[in-house]
């Protein structure tokens, strides 16, 4: 009896421990979120969204910020995506018990853990010095996308795990290329884990900001880039900025760009799942 009871109250505790678990982070991410759109929502108009940086907290705004960032988010896009997609279907279709394959492997999953400031310095020897990109937003987007590459691979290779080794056989049954196989069998039911994981990828890649300071970043920008070889900024970089100034009206800046950096994060991730979604359906 007494086991029985000390038994049952160790399950009771434990659940409770989980629950704790899971509430009290919630409770904390609801009052740092509430806190920031009180502080930062009055800020929130036409003036702050049109507007360049400024040494008046009044009249500062994210213009430059803003476009860098998206255009940034674009070019890691653009780099990162294909490549790691492409790593992705050449050691889960074409050697997937080659020794060079598991190695490449393993090396993928432990870079997905190094610090994004190591793939600061990394960017910096090597897209900012030895290719003499200088600090431009093109080094930042190369930097960014050594960044999320590894997490691309992963999440593309978990994707055509999915697709079951009964359609590839069909195909090749029938007389198809191992390219036609992949083209049109695998990767289109594929596509919805790929688009996710890229996209949420590319989500990770427009809140870093440590390897965009390491590659040289501008904190004060008050002009637009007109080219890929141009100097750049952030929106967290600034965010980041206004949060060291002393005057309390930076700190209102901060909180209402840090209001502008979660809902782009919220329409990216939601336009991920609704690809998720549109794909699984038309797959169906």
């Amino acid at each position: 009896m007494i086991e029985g009871k000390q038994t049952r109250f160790s399950e009771q505790a434990f659940e409770w421990l989980c629950l704790a678990a899971i509430v009290l982070p919630l409770l904390m991410l609801v009052v740092l979120v509430g806190d920031v759109l009180i502080t930062g929502f009055p800020r929130l108009n036409a003036d702050f969204l049109t507007s360049y940086p400024s040494r008046k907290p009044e009249l500062a705004g994210i213009l430059s910020a803003g476009l860098c960032t998206l255009l940034l988010v674009a070019l890691t896009a653009a780099i990162a995506v294909p490549i790691g997609v492409g790593a992705a279907v050449y050691l889960e279709e074409y050697n997937r018990q080659d020794r060079l394959a598991q190695f490449i492997e393993l090396n993928i999953a432990n870079l997905a853990g190094v610090p994004s400031i190591i793939y600061g310095l990394l960017g910096l020897e090597i897209f900012v010095r030895a290719m003499r990109m200088g600090s431009s937003l093109l080094a930042g987007a190369a930097t960014l996308a050594l960044l999320i590459l590894p997490i691309v691979v992963v999440s593309a290779r978990e994707a055509l795990r999915t697709v079951p080794d009964s359609l590839r056989e069909g195909a090749f049954a029938l007389g198809a290329s191992r390219l036609r196989v992949i083209t049109r069998v695998v990767l289109p039911i594929a596509l919805p884990g790929i688009l996710t994981g890229s996209i949420l990828a590319v989500s990770r890649a427009m809140g870093e900001t440590a390897p965009l300071i390491v590659v040289g970043a501008l904190t004060y920008m008050a002009f637009l880039p007109t080219g890929v070889l141009s100097p750049f900024t952030a929106l967290p970089i600034q965010i980041f900025n206004w949060t060291s100034r002393p005057q309390e009206g930076f700190v209102i800046d901060a909180a209402a760009g840090i209001v502008v950096l979660m809902v782009a994060l919220m329409v990216i991730n939601g336009a991920a799942i609704a690809l998720r979604n549109r794909t699984q359906r038309r797959d169906r």
